[in-house]
């Protein structure tokens, strides 16, 4: 049964609402949101889960993974080894010894706040600045891991009711 969606609002990164407008005839889909991001974002470099999950697993230098989500997000469960930053800050607070020629990828739910990190890093000289392609819901859909205190989990926090809906049922967790 095809259900009509009212457009949908997104916290940005920073700071404001975004409207991602669905039409009221569209199904919110992964295809219609990487389309929409794509879109208001042409500029950032998409990696997908599987490109991301194969270079962390090889013996090349790791990225810097950057969680652009709320704290409650992050609480519950992250990438290993991912810094939680908050993209509102006036001064972005980095990890020591992030480099404007360091490899980072960003990610948030989705992908609309990461990306407009990514944005937002390269417009201040970042060279290598990546965004992960529907973000910690796809990586988790598509069965990588999550960490939660250092330890695997298989929970996600789903941000709200209508973006859980990307998140697979049996990975939602809440906060």
């Amino acid at each position: 049964m095809r259900k009509a969606l009212l457009p949908l609002l997104l916290a940005a990164a920073l700071g404001g609402l975004l409207v991602i407008a669905v039409g009221l005839e569209e199904r919110l889909s992964w295809p219609t949101v990487k389309q929409r991001i794509r879109a208001d974002l042409p500029e950032v470099r998409q990696v997908s889960a599987g490109a991301l999950a194969a270079l962390l697993a090889s013996a090349e230098a790791r990225p810097v993974l950057l969680d652009v989500r709320e704290e409650a997000e992050y609480r519950v469960s992250h990438l290993l080894g991912a810094v939680r930053v908050d993209p509102g800050a006036e001064r972005l607070q980095l990890p020591p010894g992030v480099e404007k020629d360091t490899p980072i990828v960003v990610y948030c739910s989705v992908g609309y706040r990461s990306s407009a990190l990514a944005e937002r890093l390269t417009r201040q000289g970042y060279s290598a600045v990546s965004n992960l392609e529907g973000s910690i819901f796809e990586w988790a859909n598509e069965g990588n891991p999550v960490v939660r205190d250092g330890e695997e989990v298989r929970q996600v926090h789903p941000y709200n009711e209508l973006w859980g809906r990307l998140l697979d049922s049996e990975l939602h967790a809440y906060d």
